[in-house]
């Protein structure tokens, strides 16, 4: 037996399988609906959606099998991700690979497979929709056609639920993305036993800028924080625009004190933005640092509310209000 290997961007790839908060879900008819389909068409015994992870493949869907996940080291369908085409083994018993693969030599007693890859939107191979039969078979040209086809039907469905966790205007997370990605993180730091340190930003008078200027201009601060947020926080760390004007940041294995330093040079090139901008108005933000060793029970909507009120005492102590509107 060959175990499937790791793909170059394996680490960029597991990122964008966990950003979409999916594993470990409840079954969806969106998935249900196209495994069935598959299992008709092509008379199998067997349709998955399957999501290959760290050390399993965890099935969204399936469609003839009563197992949720199986081995990844075992796995067909950390082969089929290793390539862009769909992956076929007509006879198993006739491969190297497989012929003594326990999928193989006991249930399902797979003897034939067809994997079809299901990118994301930035072309990582996140698993495959694939089907399995106990009998071996030709697969032809048509029925690459007919399974590619299925497979898209199923990545629509995944980047819908991509969608679902980016904030649309600044290219970010989400709180439902945060959530998800930081849940993973947080998950590593409990593990190692390391240091973890999330920090709440709150724009300081964004609403007499939109006032003053339009939400056009208020959609641009919003922006630019984000962009700037990305040039002073690490790639490991995770960004989210939390709703309205608040914004989040997790960073891994930081303690408040190494945290502090960095919110610090945010603010540096906040207050260079600004003075290179020369605008009517300056991004100004008050911040709250949580910083923790993480344990099982913590849970990152406990730190968001933690954070959250460390930042509104700070507002309420530094902030001042902006004259108001001169009537006409």
């Amino acid at each position: 037996m060959k175990s499937p290997e790791f793909p170059e961007n394996e680490k960029e790839r597991l990122l964008d399988l966990q950003s979409l908060n999916v594993l470990d879900t409840a079954p969806e008819e969106r998935f249900d609906r196209l495994t069935r389909m598959a299992k008709r068409m092509f008379g199998v015994d067997i349709a998955l959606v399957s999501l290959v992870d760290e050390n399993r493949q965890w099935f969204k869907s399936k469609a003839g099998l009563d197992a949720g996940e199986t081995g990844r080291d075992i796995s067909f369908c950390g082969h089929a991700i290793l390539g862009s085409d769909i992956f076929v083994i007509e006879d198993t018993l006739e491969d190297e690979r497989f012929h003594d693969n326990p999928l193989v030599t006991g249930p399902p007693n797979i003897r034939f497979y067809a994997g079809a890859p299901l990118r994301y939107m930035n072309g990582s191979k996140l698993g495959t929709l694939c089907i399995i039969d106990s009998e071996p078979r030709s697969f032809g040209d048509d029925d690459r056609v007919m399974l590619d086809d299925l497979a898209q039907m199923a990545e629509n469905e995944l980047h819908a639920i991509h969608l679902a966790t980016i904030d649309e205007l600044t290219k970010i997370s989400n709180r439902r993305g945060f959530t998800a990605l930081a849940h993973t993180s947080l998950s590593l730091c409990v593990r190692q036993r390391s240091s973890v340190s999330l920090v709440f930003f709150d724009l300081d008078h964004f609403k007499p800028i939109n006032d003053r200027h339009g939400h056009a201009e208020g959609d641009r601060v919003l922006v630019s924080f984000a962009n700037l947020m990305r040039k002073t926080f690490r790639d490991s760390d995770v960004l989210a625009r939390i709703g309205g004007d608040e914004f989040a940041v997790l960073l891994t294995n930081t303690g408040k004190k190494r945290a502090a330093k960095i919110v610090g040079r945010f603010r540096d090139l906040v207050d260079n933005f600004n003075a290179e901008a020369d605008r009517e108005y300056d991004i100004e933000f008050s911040d709250g640092i949580v910083s923790i060793k993480p344990d099982k029970e913590c849970s990152i909507e406990g730190l968001l509310h933690d954070a959250d009120l460390l930042m509104y005492e700070t507002k309420m102590e530094h902030t001042q209000p902006l004259e108001p509107l001169k009537q006409a």
